[in-house]
């Protein structure tokens, strides 16, 4: 059987560290119960695990406090909590076209009811948005400028703190948009401080830098941000019981219903496995580093292949991200023969990102995306350069 390479990193990352997996197990089979739903020994510690793993994420996006992390089933149901809990009728909202379909979709649900205007600024050829384009759509109604840190189709980094920085400075007070940011690429592979950047709300999933399981994520918001953030699912807290009212209180108020403590136990793990005794921002700047020269190696090892167009490439490659097409060879197809022939796993199509493709080029059927991890070695990629030329050269 040919060895499995894995190359859909920016889908989910794997394999999962031992010691994620290890933790969840040991969890289930000799301490799991429901977090906040009891006050015996083993209900209190499920709850003390939760606030670890909020304190640990705050650290790793230089959060202030643990209390502006709630936790949720993954990054677009984070997302979705921002979005829908803090947009009003009557709003207006500014975003990108590289955005992920997990702002788009719920943003465009919300225009199409009469909810909500919005703006869709374009990008350039690589995905990259204009900040002063970006800002010069901000209205006097504009509540919330949303803009993903990094796009998922060829790993394009968007320019974030100057965009909170001007957003800041240029729109004060009362009038100063939220600034929402989806660092679902980034989270756990690049530096990214919350105050630094001025964002107000942050979502990103667990299961890709972060080392977690599938089924995990959080949603940072800033202090200023809590007492507009309405609840967008109703049950049980824990706490409250008597009250038929939602808890208002941020974390709280975005967290109805049983926590997935297990999975929650394991990313705690995979983050504090990460880092072992170094802080965050120190692991983060070497993963940044390994991930940037990875992302180069990548970049220029598909430049040197005949027959392939490299769709989008950022001007400053810092994550191993790429996407490309092969003329005559579908990309689905593509994808295909890589798996079955090759046994190197990419993800095709146009990677529920909608409204970007145009600006970058792409075939109608979108593109062959090829991401790395930290843990993908120089023979993986040797491998995926050879497959290609063979591939190639037989077209």
């Amino acid at each position: 059987m040919t060895q499995r390479i894995y190359l859909d990193h920016a889908a989910t990352r794997f394999p999962k560290p031992a010691v994620v997996l290890d933790a969840m197990r040991s969890y289930s089979q000799t301490e799991e119960a429901a977090a906040g739903r009891g006050a015996y020994r083993r209900s209190q510690e499920a709850s003390q695990f939760i606030w670890r793993l909020r304190r640990e994420i705050a650290e790793w996006i230089d959060a202030e406090s643990e209390h502006e992390i709630s936790l949720h089933s993954g990054g677009t149901a984070a997302l979705n909590a921002a979005i829908l809990g803090y947009l009003q009728p009557g709003d207006h909202v500014v975003t990108t076209a590289a955005e992920h379909n997990s702002v788009l979709r719920p943003l465009h649900h919300l225009a199409g009811q009469g909810t909500i205007q919005w703006t869709v600024v374009p990008v350039d050829a690589s995905g990259r948005v204009e900040p002063t384009e970006l800002l010069s759509a901000v209205r006097s109604d504009t509540r919330m400028v949303a803009v993903l840190h990094a796009g998922n189709v060829n790993g394009i980094v968007q320019p974030i703190r100057e965009i909170g920085t001007r957003l800041r400075e240029e729109h004060r007070g009362d009038h100063k948009p939220a600034f929402l940011c989806d660092a679902a690429q980034t989270f756990g592979h690049l530096p990214l401080s919350v105050r630094q950047c001025h964002i107000d709300l942050l979502a990103a999933p667990g299961h890709k830098g972060g080392c977690g399981p599938l089924g995990t994520g959080f949603l940072y918001a800033s202090l200023n941000v809590h007492a507009h953030l309405r609840p967008t699912l109703f049950g049980g807290t824990g706490n409250n019981s008597e009250s038929l009212d939602m808890p208002l209180e941020y974390p709280i108020a975005l967290e109805a219903g049983n926590m997935n403590v297990p999975a929650l136990v394991g990313w705690l793990a995979g983050l504090q496995d990460r880092r072992s005794e170094t802080p965050a921002a120190e692991h983060l700047e070497a993963s940044s580093a390994r991930l940037r020269g990875l992302a180069q190696r990548l970049y220029r090892e598909l430049h040197e292949i005949p027959g392939i167009r490299l769709i989008g490439q950022p001007e400053h490659v810092q994550l191993p991200v790429a996407s490309l097409c092969i003329d005559g060879i579908a990309a689905g197809e593509l994808a295909m023969i890589l798996d079955t022939e090759f046994g190197i796993e990419v993800r095709s199509g146009l990677h529920c990102a909608a409204l970007i493709h145009a600006a970058l080029q792409s075939p109608d059927d979108g593109t062959l995306r090829i991401s790395c991890g930290e843990e993908t070695s120089d023979e993986e990629l040797r491998r995926l350069v050879d497959a290609l030329r063979e591939i190639t050269a037989g077209d």
